[in-house]
């Protein structure tokens, strides 16, 4: 072999070697992928093409106290076809029924539904739009088209299911109740109950569905049916009353349209119970319209003004340095403390008068310099006072965003402490306080001292079944003594009472309420943009007290009216009338057994007379028109009387024989 051919063999033998190891590295790589590594490469093909889709869970109903749909989850479906799934023979045999199915339920031509449907066919789309947001009793008719009947694999059936929040009482106390609210990033924050219970309670277990990605990033339900279920979340029942919730409502947005307030709430709770039956939160949008924007009453914090005064009244009595007939001169109603003046709204003040007086007419001037003159070398005793009464503490609510309470105290280094911290302190400024928070110190008084904690949920069920309920929480079982509930429940009263305080224009002779009017200044910094805060705050009935109730409006229109017996007062008495017209209060009698005396006496006579005379006239001298009306009927005779009162004369004499059915006239005075 010359050396040329040897040459050209060894690069064969070369070449032919080289081949046989790439086709072993090929060999051993094939191996390696579908037997050593062959699970995580599927897995990822899977990953690309397969998914398991959350199916989300109807959260749990919300009701009220009795029994009323606050919110519900609503199924809603979006239903889609599969083209290249049916058979020929399949489509052939269904499409014009289809057609004409789909046509009806969307009020069109059959004939467009075929040209739509023949071409989406034609172009192979797997995820045909055929109807979106139906609900449940839509849906189940769409399964029952011609071709969808034949289900997912036959018939290209595709349902996708989702929940939407619905509530039948429209905005009414919608943001109590509570929904989503999104941010500017799309994170999703649930407020009111739907948030404070909603991940205990509400939202329930997920479901779970598998689909196979099928293109142009879509993907389609590989099965007719969901692997994992999604379980509905538990129904919570509120303590909300929905006619009380209504009246409240509708009192707040009449007064805040007449008055062109930028924002208010009204809070009405149980006075025993502590139970929320109403809460409202309307704000004024740019277009001047009222809708439920934030939850005032339990998140916004802000000086409480006149209100208060029954707070700082509260302390000093408790601690005897003054009594409701201590005797306080309002200084012709302006008063100066380190430059700064305290004024009253009446000019010229209102002379020499009592504590009593000075809280019923709220004279600042009268109530500061009481707090004054008790506090000034000890002003830490007041707040002390304070803070035995829970008015430090927030009220520990399950809801989202309760405000802070701000009491000012010499002790601590914040900055909130001044040479007139006391005295401002004394008639409502400078401290803090949310509506629901003011109305707590309210109720306990009402309450006869006992402060209970306010409460939102009656009960958490499943179906039927109770699985929690919520008993009343007691925050302090007596805030002060039995003696100083008694005082300031009387100085509530005359506040109301006709031609007496402050809130006597709302006096009313069918119906008795307590309270106290606030009209505090806001932004009083600035004199160009001095606006203000009217409140009122009170309960009633007055003297069995089952409601407590708060109204507080902010930025009324000055030259409409901003004094709170004006502006809150109003929505307070409209509440409690409408409440008494609809649920009037019952006296109740402490033993239906005891007997009376003169009942007795009138029954003994009465039956008498009654059993002894058939035919001869019984003598009626003395007896009420009613009994001796009824003797004579029930003998079978005719009776005429004038006057009112009790039997004076008679037309036939005593004894004298009578005549059946014979006219008997009798004299009442």
């Amino acid at each position: 072999m010359s050396s040329t051919e040897k040459s050209i063999m060894n690069k064969l033998y070369f070449a032919s070697a080289v081949m046989f190891i790439f086709a072993l590295l090929v060999v051993y790589k094939l191996i390696t992928i579908q037997f050593v590594h062959g699970a995580e490469y599927r897995g990822l093909a899977e990953q690309r093409t397969i998914k398991d889709v959350k199916i989300p869970a109807n959260r749990g109903n919300v009701y009220s106290v009795g029994g009323s749909l606050l919110a519900t989850s609503v199924p809603k479906y979006d239903i889609r076809i599969d083209l290249v799934t049916p058979s020929a023979k399949n489509y052939k045999n269904h499409i014009s029924a289809l057609s004409d199915s789909l046509a009806s339920f969307h009020g069109a031509s059959s004939s467009e539904f075929i040209q739509k449907l023949n071409l989406a066919r034609q172009n192979k789309n797997r995820y045909f739009l055929l109807a979106t947001n139906l609900g449940y009793s839509q849906y189940l008719q769409f399964r029952n088209f011609p071709l969808l009947r034949l289900g997912a694999f036959k018939g290209g059936l595709i349902v996708e299911q989702s929940t939407k929040r619905d509530y039948p009482m429209g905005e009414i106390a919608q943001r109590l109740i509570g929904y989503e609210r999104f941010d500017d990033l799309g994170n999703v924050t649930r407020v009111g109950i739907d948030g404070a219970f909603g991940e205990k309670y509400l939202q329930g277990v997920d479901g779970q569905r598998r689909k196979q990605k099928i293109g142009k990033g879509q993907w389609k339900p590989i099965d007719d049916f969901n692997q994992l279920e999604p379980q509905d979340g538990y129904d919570v029942y509120t303590t909300i009353d929905v006619n009380i919730q209504d009246i409240a409502h509708h009192a707040l947005l009449e007064q805040l349209k007449v008055y062109r307030a930028d924002h208010g709430t009204v809070v009405v709770m149980e006075t025993k119970t502590g139970e929320i039956r109403a809460i409202s939160n309307l704000g004024r949008n740019s277009q001047g319209m009222y809708y439920e924007r934030l939850n005032y009453a339990v998140g916004e914090s802000h000086e409480p003004g006149s209100t208060f005064k029954l707070m700082a009244l509260a302390v000093a009595l408790e601690d005897k340095v003054i009594d409701t007939t201590s005797m306080v001169d309002t200084e012709k109603g302006v008063l100066s403390y380190y430059g700064k003046k305290v004024r009253d709204s009446k000019r010229g003040g209102y002379g020499n008068i009592s504590i009593a007086r000075a809280f019923e007419v709220s004279s600042n001037t009268g109530i500061v310099k009481a707090i004054h003159g008790a506090y000034k070398d000890q002003p830490e005793k007041f707040v002390d006072g304070l803070y035995r009464m829970n008015l430090q503490d927030s009220l520990g609510l399950p809801l989202i965003g309760e405000g802070r309470s701000i009491i000012p105290d010499p002790r601590i280094k914040d900055g909130r402490w001044s040479g007139i911290a006391l005295q401002w302190m004394a008639y409502g400024y400078g401290v803090s306080f949310t509506p629901l928070q003011t109305l707590t110190f309210y109720n306990a008084i009402a309450n006869d001292g006992i402060m209970v904690r306010p409460k939102f949920l009656r009960e958490i069920k499943e179906i039927d079944n109770s699985i929690e309920t919520f008993q009343t929480e007691v925050i302090n079982p007596q805030i002060c003594s039995k003696e100083t509930v008694l005082k300031l429940q009387q100085l509530l009263k005359n506040v109301v009472e006709k031609d007496h305080g402050t809130g006597h224009k709302l006096y009313s002779e069918k119906f008795s309420m307590a309270g106290k009017t606030g009209t505090c200044q806001k932004d009083y910094s600035n004199k160009d943009q001095l606006n203000y805060i009217s409140s009122f705050s009170g309960y009633f009935p007055a003297d069995n007290p089952k409601y407590s109730c708060i109204v507080v409006i902010h930025e009324p229109d000055k030259s409409v009216g901003y004094f709170g017996a004006d502006v809150s007062g109003p929505v307070f008495k409209k509440i409690a009338q409408k409440i008494y017209t609809n649920s009037p209060m019952v006296d109740e009698v402490d033993d239906v057994n005891k007997k009376s005396e003169s009942v007795e006496t009138d029954y003994s006579k009465y039956y008498v007379v009654a059993q002894d005379y058939k035919t001869i006239m019984p003598n009626l001298k003395g007896m009420s028109a009613m009994d001796a009306i009824s003797i004579l009927e029930n003998m079978g005779l005719k009776v005429q009387t004038s006057g009112s009162g009790c039997v004076s004369k008679q037309s036939v004499k005593t004894g004298q024989k009578i005549i059946f059915q014979s006219l008997i006239t009798l004299e009442l005075s």
